[in-house]
């Protein structure tokens, strides 16, 4: 099995463990392989595709129990619950630990040893591709808002008019933390849907993103001549 990507005019095909790649630049009907490589994949990804069937399901159940438990109890209690939990645990195997090396006259020292001299601390590079990565998110975000805000593209400022038009129904029958439930369940029970019925779900998505476009044509052609997107967008 072979994932397949469009990006403008590259295409990338993935292997079935998604991570060593080729890409096609496609000119003029030919198509011009470029050099393989190996593309990470993030640990957030991999436990939604649930590559690890069993962290996958670890984490989705553990997200989905501290949500459920955040939309009944305040978040103050949910962290001291989960806090108070983590203690009885560690306490408990410190404990009987501890016993054990007693009675078997043992010197194996603390359970937990080499957690605690695990260098937990971030490195100076870290955080400064941490700092730029926000820094560039920031910038886009600021710079996105203000062409929105400030109608620089008609079209583009109704789009966003018309889904915070929608965004006030979810709010009014939704709160957040119930919103972040459903999300939750979408983002770790989509990947494998879609992996199952890719055929049939990206028909439909090609069938919907020609619709929109047609809807969005038939938008721009009643704008004003002054308003309307150039052909070169």
């Amino acid at each position: 099995m072979f994932w397949i990507y469009v990006f403008g005019d590259e295409t990338v095909i993935l292997d079935q463990n998604r991570t060593r790649c080729s890409r096609f630049r496609c000119d003029q009907n030919q198509v011009l392989p470029i050099m393989p490589h190996f593309l990470p994949i993030s640990p957030a990804l991999q436990l939604v595709c649930w590559r690890e069937p069993r962290k996958s399901l670890t984490a989705f159940v553990s997200s989905l129990t501290v949500l459920v438990a955040m939309a009944t109890l305040s978040v103050i209690s949910v962290v001291s619950y989960l806090l108070l939990a983590c203690l009885c645990v560690t306490i408990t195997f410190r404990v009987y630990k501890s016993v054990i090396q007693a009675v078997q006259k043992s010197h194996e020292g603390h359970p937990f040893r080499s957690q605690l001299d695990r260098d937990i601390s971030f490195s100076t590079e870290s955080a400064q591709q941490l700092a730029e990565r926000c820094r560039n998110r920031l910038n886009w975000l600021s710079v996105q808002t203000r062409r929105l805000l400030l109608v620089e593209d008609l079209v583009d400022s109704l789009k966003m008019a018309a889904i915070m038009w929608l965004m006030t129904y979810v709010g009014a029958l939704f709160n957040g933390v119930t919103i972040l439930i459903l999300a939750d369940v979408v983002f770790f029970t989509a990947p494998p849907i879609y992996q199952k019925k890719k055929t049939q779900i990206d028909r439909q998505l090609v069938l919907l993103r020609s619709k929109l476009e047609k809807v969005l044509l038939r938008l721009q052609d009643r704008l004003p001549g002054a308003v309307r997107r150039s052909k070169a967008e």
